[in-house]
């Protein structure tokens, strides 16, 4: 019998009790993308299926939007560093371009945003200016944000990459 999801296995230790269904989306979502994307071919990483956005795609940007947003919530701006990988987004560049550098950086990006939940402190509704308009959102607003769009972007990783498995086992390509 498989374990069930992370939102019913309970607590999450050292996460504070407003934050834990963040912890359990992001640790779900690591659980999903490390077991999807076991055995599957460096070959295929950048391919897009029915013009999908690529599996590489994928696991860029969901190690990126929750860097990017988790600095938001500490109050942050973008760093030169982050937005150059934001312009890179979607294709292969140095350090991201195999699917194991990918999933190790997805990987170490989960790690660091479960130890910034653990520490952080004061109102979740604080209010933290968001991209070059400098949009008003919430501590909470961008945590919750950065776990449903991780979760969102781990549907549509699976999603195409069952499509490039099952072209693999045909051998035809869905253009």
């Amino acid at each position: 019998m498989s374990a069930p999801e992370f939102w019913l296995r309970g607590a999450v230790a050292g996460i504070p009790p407003m934050l834990q269904p963040v912890a359990h989306a992001l640790l779900q979502a690591r659980m999903e993308v490390n077991s999807l994307m076991e055995g599957f071919p460096d070959g295929r990483l950048w391919d897009r299926p029915a013009g999908l956005a690529s599996p590489g795609f994928h696991l860029q940007h969901l190690s990126g939007v929750v860097d990017r947003l988790f600095s938001y919530a500490e109050g942050k701006a973008l760093s030169r560093e982050q937005l150059a990988e934001l312009a890179a987004e979607g294709r292969p560049h140095r350090g991201a371009e195999t699917l194991r550098q990918g999933l190790d950086r997805f990987n170490e990006q989960i790690d660091k945003a479960l130890r910034q939940i653990e520490g952080t402190s004061g109102s979740l509704t604080e209010v933290r200016l968001v991209g070059r308009g400098r949009v008003p959102s919430t501590v909470i607003g961008l945590l919750f944000h950065a776990a449903e769009h991780t979760m969102r972007h781990t549907g549509q990783l699976l999603v195409t990459v069952r499509i490039l498995r099952v072209e693999n086992q045909s051998g035809n390509r869905i253009e």
